[in-house]
């Protein structure tokens, strides 16, 4: 099982690293107003608005016209990928 945990540990971080990469793209779109039927564009907002939602319910996350809610998400991102990846190569390596 030990032996499962090392590729189970970079997938893990792979995901969460692509998906930190989709929270900077949500932002940035938030900038430019793309075409909100875009395929793309819809696909985006899906894996990150409810997520953005939630913390914004929790915390205020509204600076004046600023929304810190995807640097609250990129943070929770990074400290997740920090610390669950690196305990699960340490379950991997024994």
């Amino acid at each position: 099982m030990t032996g499962l945990m090392i590729p189970i540990a970079r997938i893990v971080d792979i995901i969460l690293e692509i998906y930190l990469w989709i929270i900077v793209v949500r932002a940035i779109l938030s900038w430019v107003r793309p075409n909100p039927f875009n395929p793309v564009v819809r696909f985006i907002y899906a894996l990150v608005d409810p997520i953005s939602f939630r913390i914004a319910k929790i915390i205020p996350t509204r600076i004046g016209m600023v929304d810190i809610a995807p640097l609250i998400l990129i943070i929770m991102v990074m400290v997740l990928q920090k610390f669950l990846v690196e305990m699960l190569y340490r379950i991997g390596m024994g």
